[in-house]
Formats: C-alpha cells, sequence, structure tokens
C-alpha cells in the first residue's frame, strides 16, 4: 500500500433508523478503527435520513473535502433504500439497473431456488459506470464512483464490503500513540498542557478526565504523532510538567 504524509476521509451513515435509534449505529467505530490501522484519518461523520436531497447535499460536500468518503446503508430491496438514486444524482449519472450484477444475484437466487423478484432487483442499481465493491456475505454489490464507496448498513455486511475496499485505498504514515497516567484533574493541568501541546505542534496531545471515587479527579492523557521522534519529545514534556506540578504541589505542602 502505498504512502502519503495525509490522508483523510468522511463518513456518511443513511438511515432513519439510526436517527430514531431503533437502530444503534455499529459501523463508524468499525471503520474509525479500520483506517485507523491503515494511517488515514477519519475526519467527520454525519447521519443523515432517508431523503435525497439531504444525502446528496452532504455527499457533495464531504467528497469535495476529503480523500474518502463511507457511506453505509440505503442499498436494500426497499422503497426506502435509496441510496443509490441519491449518489447518482450528486454525480449527475443516471442510476440503473448494473448487467453484472444482476447476473451474479440472479444465479445467486437460482442456487438458492428464490425468485428474484423486482424489489430484489433494487439491490442491482447503481450509477452508470460505477465500480463493484465485492460482498461476501449476501452478494449483493456495493458500488464505488470516484472517492465514494456506498456500503451496506447491516454490519455483518459493511465489514465483509471494507474489507475488501481497504485492499485499494492508499494509505497515509500510520499515527503513533502513548497514553499517560496524569494523578490530577483537567483543572489543574489546563494551562500547562496547552503550552505543552503549543510547544510540540507536530502532535495531538488528548486529554480525557477520569474519577475514580476514592481518589478524586484524574486524567488520562494520550499524545499522537507521525514519527518516533516527535512523539518521543512531546511525551518526555508531558511527563516534566507533571512532575513540576507534583513538585510544586510538595513545596507547598513542607511550606
Amino acid at each position: 500500500m502505498p504512502q502519503s504524509t495525509h490522508v483523510s476521509a468522511a463518513m456518511l451513515a443513511i438511515g432513519d433508523e439510526l436517527l430514531s435509534g431503533r437502530t444503534k449505529d455499529k459501523n463508524i467505530g468499525h471503520l474509525a478503527d479500520v483506517l485507523t490501522l491503515a494511517g488515514i484519518d477519519l475526519k467527520e461523520v454525519r447521519i443523515v435520513a432517508d431523503e435525497e436531497d439531504a444525502i446528496v447535499e452532504a455527499l457533495n460536500a464531504l467528497r469535495s473535502r476529503y480523500t474518502y468518503v463511507f457511506t453505509s446503508g440505503g442499498i436494500g430491496p426497499t422503497h426506502d433504500d435509496i441510496t443509490a438514486d441519491a449518489v447518482s444524482k450528486a454525480f449527475g449519472l443516471p442510476c440503473e439497473h448494473d448487467e453484472k450484477a444482476m447476473q451474479i444475484m440472479a444465479e445467486m437466487y437460482a442456487r438458492r431456488g428464490l425468485e428474484f423478484t423486482t424489489a430484489r432487483q433494487r439491490m442491482a442499481r447503481m450509477p452508470q459506470g460505477a465500480e463493484h465493491i465485492p460482498n461476501a456475505v449476501s452478494t449483493a454489490p456495493g458500488f464505488k464512483v470516484e472517492n465514494v464507496y456506498v456500503m451496506a448498513g447491516v454490519p455483518q455486511v459493511f465489514q465483509a464490503m471494507l474489507e475488501e475496499v481497504t485492499k485499494t485505498l492508499k494509505g497515509g504514515i500510520k499515527v503513533l500513540s502513548r497514553a499517560i497516567a496524569c494523578p490530577y484533574g483537567e483543572g489543574e493541568i489546563g494551562t500547562d498542557l496547552a503550552a505543552v501541546q503549543k510547544a510540540h505542534p507536530e502532535t495531538s496531545i488528548g486529554s480525557y478526565p477520569r474519577y475514580d471515587g476514592s481518589k478524586g479527579f484524574h486524567t488520562e492523557l494520550v499524545v499522537r504523532g507521525r514519527s518516533e521522534e516527535v512523539l518521543n519529545a512531546a511525551v518526555l514534556a508531558v511527563e516534566e510538567m507533571i512532575a513540576s506540578i507534583k513538585a510544586s504541589k510538595t513545596v507547598t505542602l513542607e511550606a
């Protein structure tokens, strides 16, 4: 997989059921894990209803901003599965029954002794000229148009499609990270931590507060960077910051 310094991505999750809470999304986290391992930064996630204009608007905004866009949901056999139509509209392409998709699905249903109904044929619709994304679980393919990858919302199928997609992606330089336990709350370290971050702009320092009933507030600090040298320098600065705070508290107590 060729590497470049920075490769970005966004996800567009589609479905009324996600917004109503009826379905709990499992695809966003999985995509984030896979992309992180590939050195691709997932920078934005949007969730939209099964409304064509909303899908088109979101897709056009994301595909012009990021290296890759991944969508989930809305490519099934029912009337509210309109993702193929919306993607076609976003690219100004006709949405049609793809000949190859029709063939592989017809063969699959024949093997299972099931009728290839009009509803099932909807799953073979995609923008004209789109590339297939193989589906090892249920056969009906996803599809790719330029930098947009359109996949199913069912987690098992989404994951199978994503496995195929990741073989073709241009990866970036992987992000390295180091977690540091800090015994102080964010209110105590905020000013000093901001100074450390400013001094190490090539890193990202995340602060995650924790509360332990017996010990009170403490913080987990996670330093991220794209080289060991940069990462180690920032980690050392954070550790020195924590030591300095501890020393100042010790002096205060002794005084």
